[in-house]
């Protein structure tokens, strides 16, 4: 700093409020410093900084995996909120055992960041404790923990609208395939089974265990066992709900397989409104990740910059039904046209 502040002919502390970004600094003598700064190389040293500020200009994230949509989109969202604040983002993706153990037994985070974001990841009791030992705002991310800031989506709402949707066009033999085996998601798994089973019950429909059935998520063979389940009831479902879209789309696969018409025999309808909703069509209850990492981003500077801000907060953002062309009324039951009345 002191090479830059001689070769633009200002104090040190002028080369810091520039760089800083602070308006006290003219136009001429901020293009000054700046074309100095660009001449030698200079860049600002974040740890030397954060000495000085008690901060270090990052955030951290905890992630199960990369490969989620949901998790990209949501990072994505996130970043642009954090850049536009001049932090840099850090991200600790913990996707085995001993990844886990040694992340929460030695909390890299602590210390290099100004806060932790907790991107759907599910945590014991003991983890959860650790980290609210780190000193720094924490702020937990597409779920909901009780007393700790939060961020997600209403997905019991979501749930319910959508299987509002189904029974609104005629269907009672609605079918939901849930996902199993993926890690860090339980939350909104749990929480989407609540909104479709308060539907029913809502309508005056029996919660038929038969027609909830599971899948591995991206596991085709796996959706055509579940649907072969379906399609072996004594009363087969007009309508399958599929916790997620990629879901949805393997279901749909399954009964166009079978030459099962599709809305024509069977509706179909997802969750979250993911790319591949929109190519095949799909109905969908439509949730916005990279909405949810802006507010996420926007909390956790909020709560950095205002120690006595509410740390208990909790953001709950809205899902939206998109009807597309998986969807439509059942099938008319035989016989049931000689019963319509007459004239």
């Amino acid at each position: 700093m002191a090479d830059v502040a001689e070769r633009a002919g200002v104090s040190t502390s002028t080369v810091s409020h520039t760089l800083r970004g602070l308006s006290t600094v003219s136009p001429e003598v901020r293009a000054r410093v700046e074309q100095a700064a660009r001449e030698l190389d200079f860049a600002v040293s974040r740890h030397a900084a954060s000495l000085v500020t008690g901060r270090t200009g990052s955030v951290a994230v905890l992630v199960p995996t990369l490969s989620s949509w949901f998790v990209g989109t949501a990072l994505s969202g996130l970043g642009l909120v954090l850049r536009a604040a001049g932090m840099e983002l850090t991200v600790y993706v913990i996707s085995d055992l001993a990844e886990r153990t040694a992340f929460f037994e030695h909390l890299p985070a602590r210390r290099n960041a100004d806060a932790l974001l907790v991107f759907s990841f599910d945590l014991t009791d003991e983890e959860t404790a650790r980290l609210d030992d780190l000193g720094m705002p924490v702020v937990y991310v597409s779920q909901h923990v009780a007393g700790r800031p939060s961020v997600y989506v209403d997905d019991v709402a979501g749930a319910l609208r959508g299987t509002r949707h189904l029974l609104n066009l005629g269907h009672r033999r609605i079918a939901y395939v849930r996902t199993v085996g993926v890690g860090g998601f339980s939350f909104s798994s749990q929480e989407r089974l609540v909104g479709y089973r308060q539907a029913l019950t809502e309508a005056g429909l029996p919660l038929d265990d038969e027609l909830v059935v599971a899948t591995p998520a991206g596991d085709k063979r796996g959706a055509a066992e579940a649907v072969g389940g379906l399609l072996g009831l004594r009363e087969p479902p007009t309508a399958v709900f599929a916790e997620q879209d990629e879901v949805a789309v393997a279901v749909i696969w399954t009964l166009r397989a079978t030459r099962i018409e599709v809305p024509g025999q069977v509706s179909v309808m997802g969750f979250d409104d993911q790319p591949v909703a929109r190519w095949f069509d799909l109905t969908t209850v439509a949730q916005s990740p990279a909405h949810t990492g802006r507010e996420a981003g926007e909390l956790a500077l909020s709560l950095i910059n205002d120690p006595g801000a509410d740390r208990e907060r909790h953001l709950v953002l809205p899902t939206q039904v998109i009807p597309r062309a998986t969807t439509a009324p059942p099938p008319a039951a035989p016989g049931a046209r000689d019963q319509l009345p007459q004239g």
